[in-house]
């Protein structure tokens, strides 16, 4: 779209124009959308193609329609999180990436739906309502960039901005058949999100690009990353030029202790066998000493969170969401965390993600699943594996300990379940090393080939 666009080829009027339509069809049936901004969306772009036909100077993304999902505040726009207790809400400025996003020349066509307070792997809120995944409505596109997966797989939005704290943009990458990146805490801008990301959670959660294939999410992270004064994790860490060269690829068919189903088991080694036929060696890995990685993970997102979760909700239980408080009763008759247990899990997970670090000397790429199952249906919580049944927060644990190491990830779809749900695969890298990931994603669909559209959605 932007190289059609910058030639003349394409126009941005008729490109908006075009997602607009899709969203009117895709919509009712997806509710993947809190807001549509048709009228600013149509004067945007023919601003942009005036700006062409005037030959001014173009960035990256001009005219591309993208989304936001519904925690990043837009000025003047409500930031509501799926959450009543939101209402009445204005953002006074627009989120960093939103501003990024505009100075690339993007256009937002709106904001898409979350569970509330963002804490669930649905998607789904007293607001906005249930979102559908698109290649199955009985089936969830995830959380809890939900809204932004469903929106983007069913060709209603070119891309977006979700947000990660505990697979939120790769779970929905996975369920919904699309390409999704968590970086490195301070590579790419959180100001702006709600609930702010910085000290405790922003060792965890991230700001991440959501796009239909690899390539499109490199042009996003590019017009995306950057130091931002305002983020406090941001860090200065320029775009690089990645080198392939004499890489070796770690696969790991599980998360160690915790079994898949076999429909996610094959994509990575189909993907493994991509990667080497590309002659890029992907090697068995099996780390050692992280048996408790996915437990200090629900400690800082959950345990931690869980006293301030509760205080926000006081008196207001009425007006809250299953998907806002269904974590919150996993901590039901658990003490306060103290000082003395933040102390503790930060010197465990410090030494963990060491030893991790370590150990990907060998193999500075991991192949692995996103999660334990396909896209479930609406509400299951319990699953069969060949290697015994999972429950909620065991399927999630191919991509929380990732969050808590601050290492990127990135998600491509792979294939089709027999059924026909898309299943992805997850590539995880030692720290800022986006570019490695995305040039690795890019030529791994490359290997794969073209992946379909889901049913009912046209290109």
């Amino acid at each position: 779209m932007a190289s059609l666009i910058r030639s003349g080829e394409l126009s941005p009027v008729d490109l908006v124009t075009a997602h607009l339509r899709q969203i009117e069809i895709q919509n009712p049936r997806l509710n993947a959308f809190v807001s549509v901004f048709a009228e600013p969306a149509l004067q945007a772009a023919r601003a942009a193609e005036e700006a062409v036909v005037k030959g001014e100077p173009l960035g990256p993304l001009h005219g591309i329609p993208v989304t936001i999902k519904d925690s990043f505040d837009i000025a003047g726009q409500p930031t509501l999180c799926g959450s009543r207790l939101r209402l009445g809400h204005r953002a006074v400025h627009d989120a960093s990436a939103v501003t990024r996003f505009r100075r690339a020349g993007a256009i937002i066509l709106g904001k898409t739906n979350t569970p509330e307070f963002l804490y669930n792997w649905e998607t789904d809120n007293h607001l906005t309502g249930r979102t559908n995944n698109p290649w199955d409505l009985a089936r969830t596109p995830g959380g809890s960039s939900g809204g932004e997966s469903a929106a983007i797989a069913s060709f209603c939005s070119a891309g977006g901005i979700g947000s990660d704290g505990g697979g939120s943009v790769r779970i929905p990458a996975h369920f919904s058949g699309i390409a999704g990146l968590k970086p490195t805490p301070g590579r790419v801008s959180a100001a702006g999100h709600y609930p702010e990301i910085a000290h405790p959670g922003g060792l965890l959660g991230v700001a991440g690009p959501m796009a239909r294939d690899a390539a499109g999410l490199r042009l996003l992270f590019e017009a995306l990353a950057g130091y931002d004064r305002e983020d406090p994790f941001s860090a200065p860490v320029p775009l690089r030029r990645p080198d392939l060269s004499g890489l070796r690829v770690g696969v790991m068919e599980q998360w160690p202790g915790v079994p898949v189903q076999d429909e996610v088991r094959a994509p990575v080694l189909k993907a493994a066998a991509l990667l080497a036929g590309m002659d890029i060696p992907a090697a068995p890995f099996q780390p050692v000493g992280m048996n408790r990685a996915t437990e200090i993970w629900q400690f800082f997102f959950v345990d931690l969170a869980a006293p301030f979760t509760r205080e926000l909700v006081a008196g207001k239980e009425k007006d809250c969401h299953w998907s806002g408080v269904e974590l919150l009763a996993r901590n039901d008759g658990k003490p306060e965390p103290s000082g003395r247990d933040v102390v503790v899990n930060l010197a465990l997970r410090d030494k963990m993600r060491c030893s991790l670090m370590r150990q990907m000397d060998e193999f500075p790429v991991l192949l692995l699943p996103v999660c334990g199952v396909p896209a479930f249906r609406h509400r299951e919580r319990n699953w069969h594996t060949p290697g015994g049944c999972i429950e909620y927060l065991q399927a999630m644990a191919p991509v929380t300990p990732f969050n808590l190491f601050g290492m990127p990830g990135l998600v491509i779809p792979m294939s089709l379940t027999p059924s026909g749900i898309p299943v992805g695969v997850q590539l995880v890298g030692r720290p800022w090393s986006e570019e490695l990931l995305l040039e690795l994603a890019v030529r791994l669909e490359e290997a794969r080939g073209p992946f379909p559209a889901p049913p009912g959605c046209r290109e």
